[in-house]
């Protein structure tokens, strides 16, 4: 059975990997896109976007891929502080994006909240197609629960807008940790919005004086918000998890302990955060060695991250069809 990526990024246009991380990881990108990486130096943003959709229209278990944009970060006037060129992409490229290549994105749009006009942005976006919204709060420096939101929230709300918000650490873009909390979901479940909380809250580094318990995989040394997030799920009816980005060495470690928290499964959803690069070989989700070799074989990206979450989500897991239950129909 095909299922639905819930979690992808569209790049800035502009992108230029040419930042130190991005320097690092153009060539693991490259290898993980099945490009040429000097045809991604030469042409990334048009490379990007073409391996992109040749890897969903090629996949064996992803049938579509909602693509994410991230708004830059504005004052309350909406003038902009700050645009990542690597991370942001406007609402409008994802649209375009998903008209070029039909069937195989779900777009879903970005608005600052901060922006005076953002309620009108919203209404204009999903008039055009968007199914659902993305925050990056945590680059935004914005408390998603100041009460000047709330008109925000409820037009999200009426809309019938899921909203993805990032909760856990943040490696690819400038971060405020004090906003990646799970404490950001209060306001807009609130307020009715059907709430994505992406990573489900892990990936601090929180054991400086013991390092080696950031990559333990006994849960005591979890993140705090991982175990938040697990009881939100049991008590918010409109609050959901995502897997995206689960499979870095700070993440991997929860997915067995995960598994096995069923009373939740109706409530997690599939993603991976591409294009997140991330290895088999050197992490901590205890798989055997023969299955990280079967699973290194597999050379479309979305199916290999499919397959190894595969082993501790079945075919059976309700993991892989909780899409229809939050996107629109």
């Amino acid at each position: 059975m095909k299922t639905v990526d819930i979690h992808t990024h569209l790049l800035n246009p502009a992108v230029r990997f040419d930042r130190l991380f991005d320097r690092l990881a153009a060539p693991l990108f490259a290898r993980s896109l099945g490009v040429d990486p000097q045809a991604l130096k030469d042409h990334p943003w048009e490379t990007y976007v073409q391996a992109m959709a040749h890897a969903v229209a090629t996949s064996a278990r992803i049938e579509q891929a909602c693509l994410f944009a991230v708004d830059a970060k504005v004052d309350r006037k909406g003038r902009e502080l700050h645009r990542d060129g690597t991370v942001c992409a406007d609402t409008t490229d994802v649209l375009g994006v998903a008209r070029r290549f039909p069937g195989l994105f779900i777009p879903f749009l970005s608005v600052n909240p901060l922006r005076p006009d953002a309620i009108e942005r919203l209404e204009e976006y999903a008039a055009a197609g968007c199914s659902g919204a993305k925050f990056l709060q945590n680059y935004w420096e914005v408390n998603l629960n100041d009460e000047s939101l709330i008109p925000y929230y409820e037009k999200l709300a009426a809309l019938k807008l899921p909203l993805v918000v990032h909760v856990g650490s943040e490696l690819t873009i400038a971060s405020k940790r004090a906003y990646e909390g799970a404490d950001m979901l209060r306001l807009p479940l609130d307020c009715g919005v059907t709430v994505i909380a992406a990573h489900m809250g892990l990936g601090q580094i929180d054991h400086l004086a013991l390092p080696w318990r950031n990559l333990s995989r006994n849960p005591r040394w979890f993140d705090a918000d991982y175990h938040r997030i697990l009881e939100m799920l049991e008590t918010r009816e409109n609050l959901y998890g995502d897997l995206s980005a689960l499979l870095i060495p700070l993440r991997a470690r929860a997915l067995e302990h995960l598994s096995r928290q069923q009373q939740v499964h109706h409530k997690l959803l599939f993603g991976t955060d591409y294009p997140v690069p991330f290895t088999l070989r050197f992490n901590t989700h205890g798989l055997p060695r023969a299955t990280v070799r079967k699973i290194r074989r597999v050379t479309n990206p979305f199916d290999r991250y499919a397959a190894t979450l595969e082993e501790f989500f079945p075919e059976q897991s309700p993991v892989w069809s909780n899409y229809r239950k939050v996107l629109p129909q």
